[in-house]
């Protein structure tokens, strides 16, 4: 079995980045957790109003307080190992419920899994950039020095 050698960028594998950019992530999936549980709870608004409160029950809103909450509350363990994993199966959670509670629910949770696809998309490419060495911060204060500097 032989090994294929490993593709760097045009600068070699560089440095170790001073700031992690995928721990830098997890404010963006933070803010996102927080964005999503707002409007969450927003949807409060229209299971109240849709068809003169026919879909107000206890369960109803109850399910929506939840998983407001649930979005809420994952935002502040995101720097865990398994804070992602966990926002995942609250994502498909959510849909399911938002197909018993009201569409709207689940229209609201299926753009924001639109969103998270592209959450981790973005971390995808930043792993395997800085794996082959192509990100900007790897490689600088590397090179020499340019005449502007002397």
């Amino acid at each position: 079995m032989t090994e294929t050698p490993q593709e760097y960028g045009p600068l070699g594998p560089g440095a170790t980045p001073v700031k992690d950019p995928l721990k830098a992530l997890s404010g963006v999936l933070a803010g996102t957790l927080v964005l999503e549980s707002i409007t969450i709870f927003l949807a409060l608004t229209v299971i109240l109003q849709i068809d003169s409160g026919r879909y107000w029950t206890p369960l109803n809103w109850g399910t929506v307080v939840a998983l407001g909450a649930a979005h809420f509350l994952l935002a502040f363990v995101q720097r865990r190992p398994w804070g992602l994993k966990a926002v995942m199966v609250l994502q498909v959670i959510s849909f399911i419920a938002g197909f018993f509670v009201h569409w709207s629910l689940m229209f609201i949770v299926g753009m924001f899994i639109m969103v998270w696809w592209s959450v981790l998309t973005l971390r995808t490419d930043i792993a395997e950039r800085m794996k082959r060495g192509m990100l900007v911060t790897q490689h600088l204060g590397t090179g020499e020095p340019s005449d502007d500097d002397k």
